[in-house]
């Protein structure tokens, strides 16, 4: 009895409300929305009457009983997806085991087996989503090989107020197709936005390209928008807004589906490609009624709350916010984002650890990028923040930085004494 006790109270040093995560009684502004997973914030009091409804009847159902609630959340976010994106594969609690179904789908459809994937993205935590990720540090001691797949070269981030890059100065996909693969390629798969890669916002005309590429060699364009989906962007998926020029085939999705942390992850396809037989890719968990009900409450308070347009009127205010203080700070370079999934780059990774250490004694949470091996920074506060709560994170960002600042002055005059 102790022992449980003793987890109990663990447990109940963090309290959520809303935006912020109280500690140990402290109050603190969650500018990462958790794991980028909460973008209603850490309390919702429509999703939590939902699932207390929900637990008293049961947790668990097999997906042989989930299978219409699944299409009904389908008939829901079919608006909000691209033309003819119309099929839904909904068996997954995790971004991970997603784009691990939405391999499949296209290897399956195309009879090919090789992934085109970018240098810095993340695609997930398993061992094929790891592998075909562009961080190699994080594979270094683990063997997975996906048959004829190759990365490419990321493009470089489009900078708030700068003019995007011709396309001459985009890696030649073409010839990396012809010259680097063994026409065994099945899919293309893309972050809209780089999350864990620093950000990186691509810019519009790489979309297209990429698109007419895949499109002449039959090959499958999976948007993974774990990060970038369910409002961050400022549109339901930003494969219908900043990104609409990508038009996938396959959008995967799961993090902010959950709207404050519930695990759900889905994949959304062409109807040409609802081609899995049930036993070719599922979960013990997948489309449990917790998920169900999360994932359906979220879609009605993105609509009734109207929190993309929340973003979108907010968007300006957090974006000339944190240009005022690239301005004002020169370790803060590279300002980049859409919606409320803001960066900017700080000198070295180093400096960026310092960074979130001295925030956090300001009480606001920010989150580096590349497992600490990046030096970005990244601002995505819960997509419910008011102009309120973003000057609030844009005050305690200058708190920081001026305290690094006189910090670094200190150290200068004591070495110069």
């Amino acid at each position: 009895m102790e022992g449980r006790n003793h987890l109990e109270g663990m447990l109940s040093r963090f309290i959520g409300q809303g935006p912020y995560l109280i500690i140990d009684g402290e109050k603190y502004i969650d500018a990462a929305s958790g794991t980028f997973n909460l973008p209603l914030g850490y309390t919702n009091d429509r999703i939590a009457e939902k699932l207390k409804q929900q637990i008293d009847r049961c947790t668990h159902l097999s997906s042989a009983y989930t299978r219409e609630m699944s299409q009904y959340i389908l008939s829901k976010l079919v608006k909000h997806a691209p033309e003819g994106v119309d099929r839904i594969w909904l068996r997954d609690v995790s971004g991970s085991g997603a784009v691990e179904c939405a391999i499949r789908i296209a290897q399956k459809a195309t009879g090919r087996s090789g992934v085109i994937s970018l240098f810095l993205a993340h695609h997930g935590q398993s061992l094929a989503t790891a592998q075909i990720s562009g961080n190699a540090f994080r594979i270094k001691d683990f063997h997975i090989n996906i048959d004829g797949s190759i990365k490419i070269p990321t493009p470089a981030s489009v900078l708030s107020g700068q003019p995007q890059p011709s396309e001459d100065q985009f890696v030649d996909l073409e010839q990396f197709i012809q010259l680097g693969s063994n026409d065994n390629l099945a899919c293309l798969i893309i972050e809209p936005i780089q999350g864990n890669g620093g950000n990186t916002v691509f810019p519009v005309s790489f979309y297209r390209k990429i698109r007419e590429i895949c499109r002449q060699h039959g090959i499958i364009i999976i948007a993974d928008e774990v990060q970038t989906g369910f409002g961050r962007t400022g549109t339901f998926f930003a494969s219908t807004g900043y990104a609409k020029e990508l038009e996938p085939d396959i959008i995967v999705f799961a993090k902010g589906a959950g709207g404050m942390g519930i695990p759900t992850g889905g994949v959304l396809m062409r109807h040409s490609l609802d081609i899995l037989e049930s036993f070719e890719h599922s979960s013990t968990s997948g489309a449990n009624p917790l998920s169900l009900v999360a994932l359906n409450e979220v879609i009605d308070i993105i609509e009734d709350d109207h929190v993309l347009e929340n973003v979108q009127q907010n968007e300006a205010y957090l974006r000339d916010g944190l240009l005022k203080l690239q301005r004002q700070y020169p370790e803060i370079t590279g300002v980049r984002g859409v919606g409320y999934m803001y960066g900017f780059d700080t000198p070295t990774p180093d400096f960026a650890a310092q960074v979130i250490a001295a925030a956090n004694r300001h009480h606001l949470i920010v989150r580096g990028s590349r497992y600490g091996k990046g030096r970005a920074i990244k601002v995505r506060p819960p997509l419910i923040c008011t102009q309120a709560h973003l000057a609030e994170i844009l005050h305690k960002l200058d708190l920081t930085f001026a305290e690094l600042t006189t910090s670094a002055q200190a150290r200068k005059e004591a070495v110069s004494c």
